[in-house]
C-alpha cells in the first residue's frame, strides 16, 4: 500500500476488524495456557510425578514466549503478521494435540511448555504489531482491547476445560482445545498488511538491483519494448525477473568468492559485525549503569518468581487443604484471569493521569501482591482464597504499565532494547517460580512455606524499587520530566516490545 492509503486506514475502518481478529487470536491461543492451573492437578494424578517437576510445564509455556520475544518480533518484521499468525496457530494447536498423547511429564514439557510457548510468543508479537500499524491516536485503546483477550480467554477456558475434563478426560480435553486453537489460522485472514514485511522489501531491492546492473539506462527502453512483445503476461514477467535475479546472484557469488579468497571481504564483514555488537553491548551497559533500571529488572524478576505460581497452584492449594472437593464451577484460575484483565485497564488509565507517578504506582502493585501472597497460607476457607486470588490477579495487571515505567526510566529512544532486557528477567522469573514452589511442597508437604517465600520475594522487590526510585538519590541532578510518548513512533519499536 502507498503511504497515502496507509494514512487513510489509520484509527478506524478496517482497523477495528484487525482489533477483533487480534482479540480472538489471543483469546484462542492463550485460553488454555492462562488456565493451566485446571490441568495441573490432572497431570499430577495421571503421571504421579513431584509437584516441582510437573510445574515446569506451566512455567515454560508462559516463560518461553517472553524470553523468545526478540526472535518472535524479528519474524513478524521480516515475514509479516499474517504468515506468522498462521504458523503460530499451527504450533499452538499442534502442541496441545500432541500433549494429549504425552506418555510422561518430560514429553509434556516439550509439547505443551516449549512448542505451545513459542506459538504464544509468535501470535502475541503478530497481533500487537498489526494493531500498531492500523492505529495511531487510538493505539492505546486498541492495544488494551487486544491484550485483554488473554485474560478473557483464561477466564472462559478455565471453566470450559473443567467441564471437558469431566466429560472426556484430560486427553480428550486437550484434543478439543487444540482443535479450537486452529481457528487462530482463520484470524490471520483479515490481517491485511499496511507495511510490507522486510523479506518482501529485500526481494524487491534485489530485483531492482539486478535490473539496474544487467540493463544500463540506455538499454532500458529497448528492454521494456521487448518485454511487452515477448512477455505480455504476469507469469512471463515474473519468470524474466527471476532470471535476472538468479543471474545477479550468480555474478555476486562469483565476485564474493574472488574477494573471499583475498580475505578482504571476510575482514570487512567481521569488522562490521564487531562494530554492531560493540554498539549494542555499549548501550546495554549504559542501561545497566542506571540505578532505577537495574532495580526495575530485579523487581520484575522477583515479582515474576513469586506472583506467577498462584495461577498454577491455587486450585491445588484449595484441594490439598480440603477446602473444596474437585474444582469449583468458577475456578480460582478464572478469578485471577478476569481480575487481571480489569487490572490492566484500570492501571493503564491511572498511568495516563499526569499527577500519578507510574514508578510509585508499579511499586505499590508489587507491594500489594506480596502482602496478598503472605496472607494465602493464613486463609483457611475457600472464600478467602477467592478474595486473595482477585487481589493477586488485579495487581498482576501491572504488566500493562511496564512499558510506561520503562519509558519514564530510560526514555522512548531506548524502549526497544531496555524492554527486551526486562522481558528476559520476567521470563526467567516465570520459568523458575512454579518449580521452586513445587519443590518447597515436595520438601515440606505443605504450601505454607512456599507462599511465605514467594510473598517475601515480591515484597522485597516492591520495597526496594520504591526506595531506589525516590528522588532524594539524585539531589545534584535535575529531575528528568516525564517523557512525552508520541503516538507516531515507529511500529518497529512497538513490535519489539511485543
Amino acid at each position: 500500500m502507498s503511504p497515502q492509503s496507509s494514512t487513510k486506514a489509520l484509527d478506524g475502518g478496517w482497523g477495528w476488524v484487525i482489533v477483533v481478529v487480534s482479540f480472538m487470536a489471543q483469546f484462542l491461543a492463550y485460553g488454555s495456557p492462562q488456565s493451566v492451573g485446571v490441568l495441573y492437578p490432572e497431570w499430577l494424578e495421571a503421571f504421579q510425578e513431584g509437584k516441582g517437576m510437573t510445574a515446569w510445564v506451566g512455567s515454560l509455556v508462559s516463560g518461553v514466549g517472553l524470553i523468545a520475544s526478540p526472535i518472535c518480533s524479528a519474524c513478524v518484521m521480516n515475514f509479516g503478521a499474517r504468515p506468522v499468525t498462521i504458523f503460530s496457530g499451527v504450533m499452538v494447536a499442534g502442541g496441545l494435540m500432541l500433549s494429549a498423547f504425552a506418555p510422561n511429564v518430560e514429553f509434556l514439557i516439550f509439547s505443551y511448555g516449549i512448542v505451545v510457548g513459542l506459538g504464544l510468543g509468535l501470535v502475541y508479537a503478530a497481533t500487537v504489531t498489526i494493531t500498531c500499524q492500523y492505529f495511531d491516536k487510538r493505539r492505546g485503546l486498541a492495544l488494551g482491547i487486544v491484550t485483554t483477550g488473554t485474560s478473557v480467554g483464561g477466564f472462559i477456558y478455565a471453566t470450559g476445560q473443567n467441564e471437558l475434563i469431566e466429560l472426556f478426560g484430560i486427553d480428550g480435553c486437550l484434543l478439543i482445545i487444540g482443535a479450537l486453537s486452529l481457528n487462530v489460522i482463520a484470524c490471520a485472514g483479515p490481517m491485511r498488511p499496511l507495511q510490507q514485511p522486510g523479506y518482501y522489501l529485500k526481494q524487491k531491492a534485489a530485483y531492482e538491483k539486478a535490473e539496474e546492473q544487467l540493463f544500463p539506462p540506455s538499454e532500458k527502453l529497448a528492454v521494456a519494448k521487448d518485454s511487452i512483445k515477448t512477455a505480455p503476461g504476469t507469469a512471463e514477467k515474473g519468470a524474466a525477473a527471476n532470471d535476472l535475479l538468479i543471474t545477479m546472484e550468480t555474478k555476486d557469488s562469483l565476485a564474493y568468492e574472488k574477494s573471499f579468497l583475498s580475505g578482504l571481504a571476510l575482514v570487512k564483514i567481521i569488522k562490521e559485525k564487531q562494530k554492531a555488537y560493540s554498539t549494542y553491548f555499549h548501550s546495554t551497559a549504559e542501561f545497566l549503569h542506571d540505578r532505577v533500571f537495574v532495580s526495575f529488572c530485579v523487581t520484575l524478576f522477583l515479582f515474576s518468581l513469586g506472583a506467577f505460581p498462584p495461577v498454577l497452584f491455587m486450585e491445588d492449594v484449595a484441594q490439598s487443604e480440603g477446602l473444596i472437593d474437585g474444582v469449583s464451577v468458577i475456578p480460582l484460575v478464572s478469578i485471577v484471569a478476569i481480575t487481571t484483565g480489569v487490572g490492566k485497564l484500570v492501571l493503564g488509565i491511572l498511568t495516563d493521569i499526569r499527577w500519578i507517578n507510574s514508578l510509585y504506582l508499579y511499586a505499590f502493585t508489587v507491594f500489594g501482591t506480596g502482602v496478598a501472597l503472605l496472607v494465602i497460607p493464613v486463609a483457611k476457607n475457600y472464600v478467602g482464597l477467592q478474595i486473595l486470588s482477585g487481589i493477586v490477579g488485579f495487581f498482576s495487571g501491572n504488566w500493562a504499565i511496564t512499558p510506561y515505567v520503562t519509558t519514564k526510566i530510560i526514555g522512548i529512544e531506548g524502549l526497544t532494547q531496555a524492554y527486551g532486557i526486562l522481558m528476559f528477567f520476567g521470563g526467567f522469573g516465570i520459568m523458575l517460580g512454579p518449580p521452586v514452589v513445587g519443590w518447597f511442597y515436595d520438601w515440606t508437604l505443605s504450601y505454607d512455606l512456599a507462599f511465605y517465600f514467594s510473598g517475601t520475594c515480591v515484597l522485597l522487590g516492591g520495597i526496594s524499587f520504591f526506595l531506589l526510585a525516590l528522588p532524594c538519590w539524585d539531589k545534584n541532578k535535575k529531575e528528568n520530566p516525564r517523557p512525552d510518548i508520541e503516538y507516531t513512533s515507529s511500529c518497529d519499536k512497538i513490535a519489539s516490545v511485543a
